[in-house]
């Protein structure tokens, strides 16, 4: 009888079944004061599982076949045994519910998954792990990152490639929405991300903790007040920040001025002007690609 209830039933006699085109109602569901919904397999299904942030209903697409019907059936067990309701509704319901995202017939409403504090997480020392004391460790600083797909395409490449910590800037950036999970491929749900509202002091302090911190660069004839080198001849010794820039504009001067080197990715032809750069996202996985391959040759 609630108001939730009642919405559902209309969904559900508005379903194809019910009638076509004009005569269908658009489908509204009630959400939770706060909630936003997370849509797709794999962002639903990781945050089911690791329940790193309040989990309020489990909504599926009603069963008539198809590729996802095994791993929804899945969802809808691991719901059950954390005590998330469950509700089979007709596929145009979960269209309104995540805005037409592709939801592969799944999304969950659940609170927002704020980034955590670095002043809460437990500080990894350099060389304290291991009986060598020369275990290397990497972290990735995103600075003012601010469209939603690259945010979740970083963090898949951050995970993937063994990164040990992400860290983001407070201002300016893109928050950790269902988006940003979608495009990560759920990585967002199992990988923690870092923020500071001081971006230029913790990279001084952790230069005075004995870490090199390295930026980015498209254009290395734009840089004159930081070395900048090949990524593929840049080698490293000791724990490392690797400081990516904003879409359009980079890394900021004060930023830059932090940075003891910086890397370039060498381009294979000569470019045409207007396409002189790459997405940030597939720049950052080639520079983690090329630093993490000498992190696993030599057994760190």
């Amino acid at each position: 009888g609630s108001r939730t209830g009642r919405e559902l039933w209309r969904a559900q006699q508005d379903s194809p079944r019910a009638g076509k085109g004009k005569d269908r109602k658009a489908v509204s569901l009630e959400r939770t004061k706060g909630s936003e919904v997370l849509f797709g397999l794999a962002p639903c299904g990781l945050a089911l599982s690791r329940a790193r942030r309040a989990l309020f209903r489990l909504f599926l697409k009603e069963p008539r076949g198809g590729s996802g019907r095994p791993l929804r059936a899945e969802l809808a067990l691991q719901a059950a045994a954390r005590g998330v309701p469950v509700l089979h509704v007709p596929g145009r319901a979960l269209d309104a519910l995540c805005w037409g995202r592709p939801h592969q017939g799944v999304c969950l409403e659940a609170a927002p998954l704020p980034f955590r504090s670095l002043r809460d997480a437990e500080e990894p020392r350099p060389g304290a792990d291991g009986e060598s004391g020369r275990r290397r460790l990497l972290w990735l600083v995103l600075e003012r990152i601010q469209d939603p797909m690259n945010l979740g395409a970083l963090l898949r490449a951050a995970y993937f490639l063994g990164v040990d910590r992400v860290v983001a800037t407070r201002e300016n950036s893109c928050p950790l929405t269902p988006v940003v999970s979608k495009a990560s491929a759920g990585a967002m749900e199992v990988f923690d991300v870092y923020s500071t509202d001081d971006l230029q002091g913790f990279l001084k302090a952790k230069s005075a903790e004995g870490w090199e911190v390295v930026g980015t660069v498209c254009r290395p004839e734009d840089v004159e007040d930081v070395p900048v080198i090949n990524c593929s001849e840049f080698q490293w010794d000791k724990p490392l920040i690797v400081v990516i820039g904003s879409e359009g504009e980079g890394l900021s001067l004060e930023t830059r001025l932090q940075c003891q080197r910086m890397l370039a990715i060498p381009p294979g032809r000569a470019l045409h002007p207007g396409i002189d750069s790459l997405n940030v996202s597939v720049a950052a996985g080639i520079l983690l690609h090329s630093i993490c391959s000498q992190k696993r040759r030599h057994g760190d």
